[in-house]
């Protein structure tokens, strides 16, 4: 039933690219620390080539996927057929935030959409590409993305996301550091 692949080939990229909704899991290296899963929607993920993905982190009420990251790197990309024929695809591999003041932080940006406002992209490399049934994952219908992110960003404006990254994603649930930017932004408070 499972299968894994040396690369993302056309397939494997026609299912991941017609999928709405994607799950990101990460963890800290500490025993006690949270695992994290975060659910991703809107137009977010792109492939870069056969190996590597890279998705818009938009601003949320934590940041412990890119706290994790900045730790240990450690990341696994889940995609679920929830319409047509069963077929879960995962991504395993190493992960890095590339910020604002990243050199390569506008192009990849420019990849999505302007709107709404992202603090970071994650890219991913992945080490281990498998292929799984999917059998006991429900089928749903997409009825619609949700606009309240779009919305939000637009009614706070640029610099009060600004002040609720500082003071909402500045660190962890398990206190490690997030974004560079925030963590200096909190450091001058």
């Amino acid at each position: 039933m499972g299968s894994t692949r040396t690369a993302i080939d056309s397939d494997l990229r026609s299912f991941i690219e017609a999928q709405r909704l994607f799950f990101v899991a990460t963890a800290p290296l500490a025993v006690s620390g949270h695992v994290n899963l975060s659910p991703k929607g809107l137009d977010t993920l792109r492939i870069l080539d056969d190996r590597t993905v890279a998705y818009l982190d938009y601003v949320g009420s934590g940041a412990e996927t890119i706290a994790h990251l900045r730790e240990n790197g450690r990341i696994v990309v889940m995609f679920c057929a929830f319409s047509g024929p069963p077929k879960i695809v995962r991504l395993h591999g190493r992960g890095e935030v590339l910020e604002p003041q990243h050199a390569e932080f506008a192009t990849l940006r420019g990849l999505f959409p302007p709107e709404p406002v992202g603090r970071a992209v994650i890219r991913i490399h992945a080490e281990r590409i498998s292929v799984s049934c999917g059998f006991g994952v429900p089928m749903y219908e997409f009825v619609a993305e949700r606009d309240q992110l779009p919305r939000w960003c637009e009614r706070k404006g640029e610099e009060a996301v600004r002040r609720y990254q500082i003071e909402k994603n500045a660190s962890s649930l398990d206190g490690l550091p997030t974004l560079h930017w925030v963590e200096s932004a909190a450091n001058e408070r």
